[in-house]
């Protein structure tokens, strides 16, 4: 879980006072109603997954040795599953199912079962059922079904409720439901699927025992989550957004169409490694379009990121609140070699940012690290250090623990990308339109190694991340160590950051 403000200065802690209007218009903080498409611009080719509008059909008749399920009677997935062997193919016949109107009746799978939907099949929850689809059975199948209804309490799921894994769920929509549309295991592949309007996220990778590896999430619409909004519910939860990822090993997000969600569109917090995001449209998000927390080794690249963060970034900005909040945020997460992985570091390249509120920001939290009381992700510490206890003085004030014991922003590569910035299209004249490296100055606990400005002249100087060989269009500016100070581009490049070497400016083109 973020926490995106913990400023402290020597003398006293930094209060964010509003010096001067914001020059922001004053437009709605509601989330737009998703258009149904992308907006057009020809900046980039990246494709778009245009998957609810026109889900594609599921077989007119039931294959060769499929059982066939029937709409009007009451309950029939789940007993004609409870009767049947694994490995069994069902085939739901058009129209309504629903279980028994009981809170706790769901379908409990067996191995290998494949749940095939034909043209207009829908499993109801009638907003009476928590579950859908549960069960620890492995190589589960789901295609060219709706599932829609279901009240699944806060971080829980409907579909794929225990987490099991090798599911496959392909050309399915999971629509309207509370809490997570969609749970995950290892080796689960969701493609070509509509994720829209759930309570809480379209997919909470989460599994108990962090034990998600190899996860595909591919070629998806996953549109218009956390319709409950519960960052307003639970201030500062951080269990919100399109699909939220937790302690993955290996990952690939590609070529799905993330919009039109309330908070992040995509959030890895927490231990995650190996990711490849890549190819995507990250578009008209209410937060972050991608925020990569506390975790290690990714590539993104080659997507297509806009209109993002309008809304929390307009929210904060009319508070006086100059925190540099990014439409990619990358918030104490680094590339680490010892980590295994497909890269060793974190690389943000070939992606074009169009009109977001803000570009990207590197942030450490000083205070937060393994058995700190600041570390939001309670009772973790780094993939480097296995016991939390270690983590204390004397010896976390020396090597190797004074290194292990942080989640560092270290090692991130931002090179080939195209920043673009027209304020008149983001309708805002300050604290948007911004790059950022910083940490905060280190005050607690009392016993931190961290204290004073260590934490923020590492991650701006002395962790190897770099801006380089991008392009820049429309007033950008940029942020090193202070929030407060505004970095002009001759700034940015010039001693001691060195940034953005071989990149190209026009502050007027702004489109």
């Amino acid at each position: 879980m973020i926490k995106w403000r913990n400023w402290a200065l020597p003398t006293a802690p930094l209060v964010l006072v509003l010096l001067a209007a914001t020059g922001c218009t004053s437009t709605s903080d509601a989330p737009a109603e998703p258009t149904g498409r992308p907006a057009t611009s020809g900046a980039h080719s990246t494709s778009v997954a245009r998957v609810c509008a026109k889900p594609a059909a599921g077989p007119a008749k039931a294959p060769a040795g499929a059982v066939t399920v029937d709409p009007a009677v009451v309950g029939d997935l789940a007993a004609k599953t409870r009767s049947s062997p694994p490995n069994t193919t069902f085939w739901l016949r058009p129209g309504k199912h629903r279980l028994e109107p009981d809170r706790y009746a769901q379908v409990m799978t067996k191995e290998g079962n494949t749940y095939l939907g034909a043209p207009g099949a829908v499993l109801d929850g009638r907003k009476t059922n928590n579950y859908a689809f549960s069960g620890t059975a492995r190589n589960v199948t789901i295609r060219y079904l709706t599932v829609q209804g279901f009240v699944a309490p806060n971080n829980e799921g409907v579909v794929n409720h225990d987490m099991a894994d090798g599911w496959v769920i392909e050309h399915a929509t999971i629509q309207y439901n509370s809490g997570a549309g969609l749970m995950a295991g290892a080796h689960q592949q969701v493609r070509a699927s509509c994720l829209r309007g759930n309570g809480q996220y379209g997919m909470n990778a989460y599994k108990t025992g962090d034990s998600i590896k190899d996860l595909v999430v591919e070629g998806n619409e996953i549109v218009g989550n956390n319709t409950d909004d519960w960052e307003r519910r639970q201030p500062g939860c951080g269990c919100t957004g399109g699909i939220k990822f937790w302690a993955v090993n290996g990952a690939d997000i590609r070529g799905n169409w993330v919009h039109d969600n309330r908070g992040a569109g995509l959030w890895a917090d927490n231990n995650n490694n190996d990711f490849r995001i890549e190819n995507n449209m990250l578009e008209a998000n209410d937060g972050a379009a991608l925020m990569y927390e506390t975790s290690y080794n990714a590539v993104i690249r080659n997507n297509t990121i806009r209109r993002n963060n309008w809304v929390e970034g307009r929210k904060y900005a009319a508070r006086g609140d100059d925190f540099p909040y990014a439409t990619i945020y990358v918030s104490e997460a680094g590339g680490e070699p010892r980590v295994r992985a497909r890269t060793d570091k974190i690389e943000i390249y070939r992606n074009v940012l169009e009109n977001n509120w803000s570009g990207i920001t590197l942030w450490e939290n000083a205070d937060r690290f393994c058995n700190s009381p600041a570390n939001t992700s309670t009772g973790y510490c780094t993939l480097l250090v296995k016991n939390t206890g270690r983590c204390a003085q004397p010896a976390i004030a020396t090597a190797p623990l004074y290194a292990d014991c942080r989640w560092k922003t270290q090692r991130v590569d931002i090179h080939g990308n195209r920043f673009v910035l027209d304020t008149s299209v983001v309708k805002c004249t300050v604290e948007c339109g911004r790059m950022a490296v910083l940490a905060n100055y280190g005050t607690y606990p009392d016993w931190s190694p961290y204290k004073g400005k260590r934490v923020a002249e590492a991650i701006t100087l002395k962790q190897r991340n770099r801006w380089h060989d991008n392009v820049y269009r429309g007033p950008w500016s940029f942020v090193a160590d202070d929030p407060g100070r505004k970095l002009d581009s001759g700034q940015w490049r010039a001693p001691p950051y060195r940034q953005d070497t071989g990149s190209t400016f026009a502050p007027r083109a702004g489109g």
